[in-house]
């Protein structure tokens, strides 16, 4: 839920794109079409795309899973860095948002990687583990609903295999969560944040990237 990195001021981001972003031409075509859309800012910013393709590839991912869809930005770079017969397991409720993305991801040669299910992400996740498929991900992102991160947070332990990661964005929230919380999203972030630090299941870091972005590795 942020276009840029947090902390580059404008200059330096532009260096930074200029000089490390790597995007497929249907990556930057569905930003564009993106862009004038009423709640564009929920879409993550492009470098985080490409960070996210770089964490997928670096553990040889293949079944991942995302909690969050929007216009399929997110969902898209990460299928590209899954191998061909990698599956993205894409969790949202709005068909008028995600359906968007479905042609940039079939010109780009990925839609038959993604299984995009539209129903409340916690429902879809219970249904994987009564299919008996715990311990079967490799990774995850959880981009959707902040009061219900924890409840997808629990649930996506559950179905990542040990050495699995899960990424979850917006921990920062736009600097909130440093402040008495004024919202009900960010006492739930501020509330995630301290138990995940706490997490003797986890490795952990919180990076001060885009609008804060939490890596939790299941040990």
């Amino acid at each position: 839920m942020s276009k840029r990195t947090l902390l580059a001021e404008d200059g330096l981001y532009d260096y930074v794109l200029a000089h490390s972003l790597r995007e497929h031409p249907e990556q930057a075509a569905l930003r564009e079409a993106t862009r004038s859309h009423p709640r564009a800012g929920m879409q993550i910013a492009p470098e985080q795309g490409q960070f996210m393709a770089m964490l997928a590839r670096l553990m040889g991912a293949r079944r991942a899973i995302e909690i969050g869809v929007f216009t399929g930005y997110s969902a898209l770079s990460v299928a590209l860095a899954l191998p061909e017969d990698g599956r993205l397991l894409a969790c949202d409720i709005s068909d008028e948002y995600t359906r968007i993305g479905i042609p940039f991801w079939q010109r780009a040669g990925v839609a038959h990687k993604i299984d995009l299910r539209l129903a409340p992400a916690a429902q879809t996740l219970r249904a994987c583990l009564d299919a008996g498929e715990a311990g079967q991900y490799d990774f995850a992102f959880i981009d959707a609903d902040k009061t219900a991160y924890d409840g997808y947070y629990e649930l996506v332990l559950q179905l990542l295999r040990p050495g699995g990661l899960v990424v979850i964005d917006n921990t920062l929230w736009h600097g909130a969560v440093a402040h008495p919380a004024d919202s009900d999203d960010t006492r739930a972030l501020q509330a995630l944040n301290a138990k995940v630090h706490a997490d003797a299941r986890v490795d952990m870091v919180l990076l001060p990237f885009s609008d804060g972005v939490t890596l939790a590795r299941k040990r």
